[in-house]
């Protein structure tokens, strides 16, 4: 399978080293706008400057790890050049534009898999299967709040002049609370200050959500990125109903701004009336092997050709949610959703 990776920052170097690791890949071509140095696995790739000189070498998958804004229109021209496609979350900057990808890969018959890694971790789904068995309507804590210097806060200037941290990050922690209340969303409200002049001036870089949805379920997600962010309770991942919770235990995660600290869990503490039972997360993966692994669904989704609608659709959903709280924060109104999402 002859793969062409797009975006070589943080995110698209682990992904290119998964497919360069993987018996089914073939990697033909590495795409990147500036010059960057690799890691000795992908130094023997060309590098291209173009993405349209990656589709002309006429890669079977494109995984697409660029800036947000580029995701829509470089997902459906990669498939309408004839490859499946694996993007970084988020699908799109704009519901309309996701949307837009959805509807090109099922009218295209195209495999569409977006990079929503806690999917792909055990502790993850252990969590979400353990809040399930409780029973709704839930109440969601959780936050990731990021005290970001250097490199890092370069980093994320950068993908604020298109998206906010309750965006980039939110649609992760969304989907989780959507996988676990399967119910629909249907009012959502924000609120966030632009706290450094660095910042782009019409983006903030703390926001924070809270989401209704029709089952009952209500639920908050926070995200600031900054030198001047707090890392007391940065790490903070409760499900609360009424018969218990389901919380990560492990409130220092280390730095705010190690990846692998983002993911990793740890132990979860699950407590109900008749008590508490903790369940240690043993030998949990790294960022790489989570890269790995979304690697391998991608290229089996393809193989054996998995019905990714449900797949899909989730991401819409996830990413209409966290711009809806975008919306209020600009508007200082509630955004409601209904059954349109």
């Amino acid at each position: 399978m002859k793969v062409v990776i797009a975006g070589l920052g943080n995110m698209g170097r682990s992904h290119a080293l998964a497919y360069h690791a993987h018996p089914e890949a073939e990697v033909i071509g590495l795409v990147n706008r500036s010059d960057v140095d690799l890691p000795e696995g992908l130094k023997g790739y060309p590098v291209l400057k173009k993405f349209e000189e990656g589709l002309a070498l006429k890669p079977d998958l494109v995984c697409i790890a660029t800036y947000s804004d580029s995701h829509a229109d470089y997902a459906i021209a990669a498939m309408e050049a004839g490859a499946d496609v694996f993007v970084e979350k988020p699908i799109a900057t704009t519901v309309a534009d996701a949307r837009r990808v959805v509807e090109v890969a099922a009218r295209l018959g195209r495999k569409l898999v977006v990079g929503y890694i806690l999917r792909h971790h055990p502790s993850w789904q252990r969590l979400i299967a353990e809040a399930r068995g409780l029973g709704g309507p839930y109440v969601f804590r959780m936050n990731l709040n990021q005290q970001s210097d250097g490199e890092t806060w370069k980093t994320h200037k950068a993908l604020m002049q298109t998206t906010s941290p309750i965006v980039d990050c939110g649609v992760h922690y969304v989907d989780v609370m959507c996988q676990i209340t399967d119910a629909s969303p249907v009012r959502v409200s924000g609120m966030g200050l632009r706290l450094s002049d660095e910042v782009a001036p019409d983006m903030y870089n703390y926001g924070q959500l809270q989401v209704w949805f029709d089952d009952g379920s209500v639920g908050w997600y926070e995200a600031g990125w900054g030198p001047m962010m707090s890392e007391t309770a940065f790490f903070v991942k409760d499900v609360v109903s009424p018969n218990g919770s389901v919380s990560i235990t492990d409130s220092n995660k280390g730095a705010s701004d190690d990846v692998d600290g983002h993911t990793k869990v740890g132990g979860i503490l699950v407590h109900s009336p008749f008590g508490d039972h903790l369940i240690e997360m043993q030998d949990e993966p790294g960022h790489q092997e989570l890269c790995d692994a979304e690697a391998a669904y991608m290229i089996d989704a393809i193989r054996t050709d998995v019905d990714l609608s449900r797949h899909m659709d989730d991401a819409v959903q996830s990413l209409a949610i966290c711009l809806a709280a975008d919306e209020s924060i600009r508007t200082g109104h509630p955004v409601s959703l209904g059954d349109t999402q």
